[in-house]
């Protein structure tokens, strides 16, 4: 299995379909706030 590094488009679809899920909110520990999490740090 490959590791593939999550990419900043990747996130923003993530996020999307998990804002238009939850009536315009992101779940606090959801997969894409972990998601955007992730590349956040990936950038320092």
């Amino acid at each position: 299995m490959s590791k593939k590094q999550i990419t900043a488009a990747a996130v923003a679809r993530i996020q999307k379909a998990t804002v238009l899920s939850n009536g315009g909110v992101t779940p606090k520990g959801s997969f894409a706030a972990k998601a955007q999490s992730v590349l956040a740090k990936k950038g320092k």
